[in-house]
């Protein structure tokens, strides 16, 4: 199993840390770590040195933190990126986050920084990954102006089914997480998409499948037992197919 998305460079992860990354190597071959920040970017990349052949960096900056941070930041995040590009699986998070914003200044700084992300990712020919919350039909249309980008990824999706399925008309995949554990709208979404263009993760820390419990990239586990449960098919076969998706798209 992988985790195709989590954030174990959170400091929510910093008293125990390597106890959690014990307990995803016992259940998975690989888990994917997405840099949000600028110091995010940086503490993923040293987590990958750390934990090489099991960790995989992909370096972005979160829409929400696009709308509030000065141009320096942005720009610096830019110049790392591109420095340390060798290094990444992907480039990402990146995208929209609409979700209780109604400032369009905020709204059109996203717009620019995801457009810079999505030139980068064309000029890199790097796998992207798609973070967008109530803005989904507006990342789909501006990422499929970009169509050499070689593999898309809607991450922890959670739109309608219409616009899932437009995402996979282009021949993009998209991510379920945890939650589908506890929400009838994404087990609605697994049972209608196909396997083939699916992907598993968790986003640690948040949407834990364990009520009063931090989420960690082990519990993809149960992202991988629901799915299966949902198409009636067993979940080493979900497991198979998620795996070699997420393999395939981030080359390891």
């Amino acid at each position: 199993m992988i985790d195709s998305h989590c954030h174990v460079d959170f400091k929510v992860y910093n008293k125990n840390r390597q106890e959690i990354m014990e307990h995803a190597r016992e259940k998975l071959t690989a888990i994917v770590n997405s840099g949000a920040t600028l110091g995010g970017n940086r503490r993923t990349l040293k987590l990958a040195e750390e934990y090489g052949k099991f960790l995989y960096p992909t370096l972005g900056f979160h829409p929400s933190n696009a709308s509030k941070s000065d141009a320096s930041v942005i720009k610096q995040v830019l110049k790392e990126l591109k420095s340390n590009i060798h290094l990444a699986v992907g480039i990402g998070e990146t995208g929209l986050d609409f979700n209780q914003l109604d400032d369009e200044s905020a709204k059109n700084k996203q717009i620019k920084l995801f457009e810079t992300f999505l030139e980068l990712a064309e000029d890199y020919q790097m796998p992207l990954v798609i973070h967008a919350r109530d803005a989904e039909e507006e990342a789909l249309e501006m990422v499929k102006k970009h169509s050499t980008i070689p593999e898309v990824i809607f991450h922890c999706y959670g739109g309608d089914l219409v616009t899932a399925q437009k995402i996979m008309d282009e021949g993009y995949f998209i991510s379920l997480s945890t939650i589908i554990c506890f929400s009838d709208h994404h087990q609605k979404l697994a049972c209608e998409l196909p396997l083939s263009q699916m992907l598993t993760e968790t986003d640690s820390p948040y949407l834990s499948p364990f009520k009063g419990q931090r989420n960690e990239p082990a519990f993809v586990e149960e992202t991988v037992k629901t799915i299966a449960k949902i198409k009636s098919i067993p979940a080493r076969e979900v497991d198979k197919v998620t795996e070699a998706n997420a393999r395939r798209i981030f080359g390891f």
